[in-house]
């Protein structure tokens, strides 16, 4: 069988899988602000996995992003 297609959007788990962290850390990290909050998506929580990495490579900088 092929690789399975990168994800767009992620649930809470898979997006702090994604930047190997526990949940609970990437939880704090979003109520601290460092990282965005999810987008609702027919009511549910999920977070945009290539604003994510733009964040974490640096591509987005500071006053770029609004969340």
């Amino acid at each position: 069988m092929g690789a399975h297609p990168a994800p767009l959007f992620a649930t809470e788990r898979t997006a702090a899988q994604l930047l190997d962290m526990k949940p609970t850390e990437f939880a704090a990290l979003v109520e601290g602000g460092h990282l965005p909050r999810p987008k609702l998506l027919g009511g549910l929580k999920r977070w945009d996995v290539q604003e994510l990495q733009k964040i974490i490579s640096g591509q987005s900088i500071e006053g770029e992003i609004t969340w």
